[in-house]
């Protein structure tokens, strides 16, 4: 039967229903389904399967390592941080309430890894993300100078409902740099979530800019209601290999 359902089911584009035709189709002979049960599971099949490949799609376009999960992400390596707000904010309500997160602290203590693994939560739920390095998203601003794409190039940034910036503050802002990150800061707030990485402490960030007015408005709009997260402690990558054959819970990653 299935060859003779195949050009109904991809004018209605639910060629999918395919995968699990025989197996449901057998299922039903055995359990004496009725047509309205054979038929609901063919359809809860499409619905998972539809669902699975928006998230792959949510996730592609996010460009973030799916290997950087929650499940994955080691909270007694650095007990300093609070994992019941980590959790928390892995409810998404911070993009729900389009609030910020801010998360502080030095070079590999899991920063970025946690900021991706929230970004994988936000796209389970449906949210769409970007994750990029915030000195490479300036770039790419300011690149749209020469072409006169700057503002569709901005939209990228504005589009989301959660834009990641990795390691603000690694690099210097150098001009139009302050100009770009507070357009960029100011056309999302009240609008849409940021959640920022940096090795620098809040305090100094003004110094960043440049230009004192110019920090000021923006650094009042990205903290404004802001969850920010300082984590402190040693760094992953100092503590070199764990010895062989040690037992541990969970095998952290290499955040930055």
């Amino acid at each position: 039967m299935s060859h003779q359902l195949i050009p109904f089911l991809k004018r209605l584009r639910l060629s999918g229903i395919l995968e699990t035709l025989e197996v449901r189709n057998q299922q039903a002979v055995e359990g004496r389904w009725t047509y309205v049960e054979f038929l609901a599971r063919l359809l809860e099949d499409e619905v998972e399967r539809r669902a699975q490949k928006q998230l792959a799609l949510r996730i592609r376009r996010a460009a973030i390592d799916t290997t950087k999960t929650l499940e994955g992400f080691d909270f007694g390596f650095n007990p300093t941080l609070n994992r019941q707000a980590v959790l928390e904010m892995a409810t998404c309500a911070y993009i729900r309430r389009r609030r910020n997160v801010l998360l502080c602290g030095p070079t590999g203590v899991g920063k970025t890894h946690l900021a991706q693994a929230l970004a994988h939560e936000a796209c389970r739920r449906g949210y769409t993300v970007l994750f990029v390095n915030t000195y490479r998203m300036l770039q790419h601003l300011n690149g749209g100078r020469a072409d006169g794409t700057l503002e569709k190039r901005l939209q990228t940034y504005l589009r989301p409902d959660l834009l990641i910036l990795d390691d603000f503050g690694l690099k210097p802002l150098r001009p139009p740099g302050p100009e770009d990150f507070y357009d960029v800061i100011d056309g999302r707030y009240e609008r849409g979530s940021i959640l920022l990485t940096s090795n620098r402490p809040p305090e100094e960030w003004p110094e960043l800019f440049g230009d004192p007015l110019l920090a000021s408005a923006g650094l009042d709009r990205l903290t404004h209601d802001a969850h920010i997260v300082v984590i402190t402690g040693a760094s992953y990558r100092a503590q070199g290999p764990r010895p062989e054959g040690e037992e541990v819970g969970i095998e952290p990653s290499d955040p930055v």
